[in-house]
Formats: C-alpha cells, sequence, structure tokens
C-alpha cells in the first residue's frame, strides 16, 4: 500500500512533502486521490486484470460464448484505469488526466462485469426452465441490462463532469452527486438482481443438481455478491465526497475496490460460463458439458 494511505487529508486537498508539485500542463495543486497512489499497487492490479482478460477471452473465443463479451469489456477497463493509477504514481500524481482516465475506467468497469453477470441468469433459466423464475430471460436481459445502460450513462457524465469541475478548479459537488446517483441506481438493481437469482437458484436446485451446475451456480452467486459489495463500497465513498476518510484511504481502495473485483474474475476465469452453459444465451446449446461435470465433481 502507499506510505500515505492513511494519511490525514488536509481541508484544501492533500499535498505529498516528498513529491512537490512539478506544476506541469494538467497538473493542479493538490493530489486529488487523497494520496499518493502506490506504483507496486498499481501495476500488480494491472497485471492481474491483463492476464484475466487473457484468460477470459481465451475461453470466450475457444467456447464461441460471444454472449459473456461484456465482461472482457469490463477487465479491458480495469487494465486502462490502473495503467493510468500506474503513470499517476510513477511520473505525476498531480496530473489531472492521469486521475480522470484512473477514475472513469475503474469506476464504469464493473458495469460491464455486471451486464456479463446479468447474461448468465438468463442462459440458466433458459437451460434449466422458465418455471422456476418470476421473470423470464428475455425480460430478465432486458430490464437489467437497460439499468446497466442507464447507470452506465450516468456514470460517466458524473465521472467526467467531475474531471471538467476540477480542470477549472470549481466546486465538483454537482457532478459528485449524479455519480453519486448512477452508483445508487446500480446499487438498486444488483440488490433486485440477487434476490432474483437467490429465488431463481432455491427454486431450481434439484435441476441444477441433476444437469451438474452446482459448482457454477456457487461460483456465480459468489461474484454476484463480490461485485455488489464492491459497488456499495463505491456508493459510500462517492458518498462523502473527494477527500473524504473513504476516498483517502488506498487500503480500503484496495481491499473493497481491487480484491472483490480480483476475485469474482478468477472465479470466472475457472468456472467460465462459455464451457459450463454453452455458447448461446437461449435454447438448449450445452456445449463443454462433459468438462462442466468434471469440474462440478471437483
Amino acid at each position: 500500500m502507499g506510505a500515505n494511505g492513511t494519511t490525514s487529508t488536509p481541508a484544501d486537498g492533500y499535498v505529498d512533502p516528498n513529491w512537490p508539485d512539478p506544476k506541469g500542463k494538467n497538473d493542479i495543486r493538490i493530489i486529488i486521490y487523497g494520496y499518493t497512489p502506490s506504483f507496486s499497487f498499481a501495476v500488480f492490479a494491472a497485471v492481474w486484470f491483463f492476464l484475466m482478460l487473457a484468460v477470459h477471452l481465451a475461453q470466450t473465443i475457444r467456447y464461441r460464448s460471444w454472449w459473456f463479451i461484456p465482461f472482457s469489456v469490463g477487465l479491458l477497463f480495469e487494465i486502462i484505469g490502473y495503467i493510468a493509477r500506474c503513470l499517476s504514481a510513477k511520473v505525476d500524481p498531480y496530473n489531472l488526466i492521469y486521475f480522470i482516465l484512473n477514475y472513469f475506467f475503474i469506476v464504469v468497469a464493473p458495469v460491464f462485469l455486471a451486464a456479463g453477470i446479468y447474461t448468465i441468469l438468463s442462459a440458466l433459466i433458459s437451460r434449466l426452465g422458465s418455471k422456476y423464475s418470476f421473470l423470464s430471460p428475455k425480460v430478465i436481459m432486458w430490464f437489467f441490462v437497460l439499468s446497466d445502460v442507464i447507470s452506465t450513462i450516468t456514470q460517466v457524465i458524473g465521472a467526467a463532469l467531475i474531471g471538467i469541475q476540477e480542470s477549472k478548479h470549481k466546486d465538483p459537488t454537482v457532478a459528485n452527486n449524479i455519480l453519486l446517483g448512477g452508483l445508487a441506481y446500480q446499487v438498486f438493481s444488483i440488490g433486485v438482481f440477487i434476490v432474483v437469482t437467490g429465488s431463481f437458484l432455491a427454486r431450481a436446485g434439484h435441476a441444477i443438481k441433476q444437469r451438474g451446475l452446482s459448482a457454477f451456480c456457487v461460483v456465480f452467486a459468489s461474484a454476484t455478491l463480490l461485485i455488489y459489495m464492491r459497488t456499495v463500497f463505491r456508493l459510500a465513498e462517492t458518498a462523502q465526497g473527494l477527500n473524504g476518510s473513504i476516498q483517502s484511504n488506498e487500503i480500503l481502495f484496495a481491499c473493497f475496490e481491487f480484491a472483490p473485483v480480483a476475485a469474482a474474475v478468477l472465479l470466472f476465469a475457472g468456472w467460465h460460463p462459455g464451457r459450463c452453459l454453452g455458447n448461446t444465451v437461449s435454447g438448449t446449446e450445452v456445449t463443454g458439458e462433459a468438462e462442466r461435470n468434471n469440474w462440478d465433481k471437483a
């Protein structure tokens, strides 16, 4: 973690006493992170998500599970975000462009990860039977993907406006509230999704065992809760605003932003939906059924 992970932040923002402001073209007078980011952590995170992207893309291509491609898009966003964080940590923590790229891509990445997770439930319902679900696969796809779109647009606007306001040295409160609204809606929609998913998995328990999908469903539920945990953390952080105690602590960022997402993508790398469920969202395609059963027994 960064040496300044728990450093108190002055009322007007954090300034690293060991790293004077280089006063470059895109520099501002404070470090918006609330600390000087750890270079080793940022590199580790970027490498982790790069490896996970390679694993996910390889399996997506092998099993032709193009319906799960939003998950890989989310991983790409994570990589870009942490590369920008590396630049902040190593080159210039006062650089506004580096901060905006880091903030934007890391905040928005889980929206695409959630979109991939939503398609998994639709695929499970199609394979196990709609009688176990209160909602049809089409309704689930339309409602939750539309919710993702609304959440994404709101968060993108909020994150962009924060960058614009900071670049003009103006109060970013309104922009932060827009981002807060997008995150709040995402927490709501994922919460509804968890209720719908929990109900379906409970009612379809016997069918899940018969189809050899028990291990995959445990992974699916765990990854969903991990992404939800991360979104709740971001909501709490944004509610405090810039320079809040949560936003100004890199240890909390690593534990509740990076770690849950890193664990979720690792789980799906081991139990990839393309191998476990097949290459279509609807229908009865069960590509890799033998492999799925072997993983389940393991």
